[in-house]
């Protein structure tokens, strides 16, 4: 069989823009039938998730009212890359800003695009470890009501296995910190 070709784009008009997306229609030519297709597209900035550990291995989350499934979820900090942020300056910055913690190094666990199919952007998760609450920290935007959990990292598992954590990429974030501690040799 025959490999997957790009589809080059033969027209692109922009849509409305929002705070933090803007729509357009790419139209695109299949290079295996030549004829043209028109796809919506999300364009939007890469964003940063954070697993902040404390020294006895809490994991510093939120919960926060989700407008898309109207539900308060269990997530861990994270946010837009601001323009002019490094992806570990845009960690830091959301991480102080949504808990009121922060530690000076950040290691970067792994990088995904969040939907490919529609989305432009990457979302960049880093390990924060040995984090400390600071006094006067923590200032949420006005679109955010936050409340700060302090999560056992041995319980992460079982609330994703339970849905209680059910953001894809609070899961995928979770998955690169786990997949660093496996020998996936024994397990083949």
């Amino acid at each position: 069989s025959k490999m997957p070709e790009p589809w080059p784009t033969v027209n692109s008009q922009p849509g409305p823009s929002f705070r933090i997306f803007s729509l357009r229609i790419d139209t695109a030519r299949a290079p295996h039938t030549g004829k043209e297709h028109e796809f919506c597209v999300i364009d939007s900035p890469d964003w940063v998730n954070i697993i902040p550990l404390t020294s006895d291995d809490q994991v510093v989350m939120i919960k926060q009212f989700r407008h898309g499934i109207k539900k308060v979820t269990l997530e861990i900090p994270g946010g837009m890359i601001e323009n002019g942020d490094s992806p570990e300056e845009a960690a830091r910055r959301e991480l102080f800003e949504e808990t009121g913690y922060q530690a000076e190094v950040t290691r970067l666990l792994g990088v995904v695009h969040p939907n490919p199919a529609f989305l432009t952007n990457q979302c960049y998760t880093f390990l924060v470890e040995n984090v400390q609450k600071i006094a006067g920290g923590g200032n949420p935007d006005d679109t955010e009501d936050i409340e700060v959990a302090l999560i056992p990292l041995n319980k992460i598992p079982e609330l994703i296995k339970n849905g209680t954590i059910s953001n894809s990429l609070v899961v995928t974030a979770f998955w690169w910190f786990f997949s660093d501690r496996i020998d996936y040799s024994e397990l083949l």
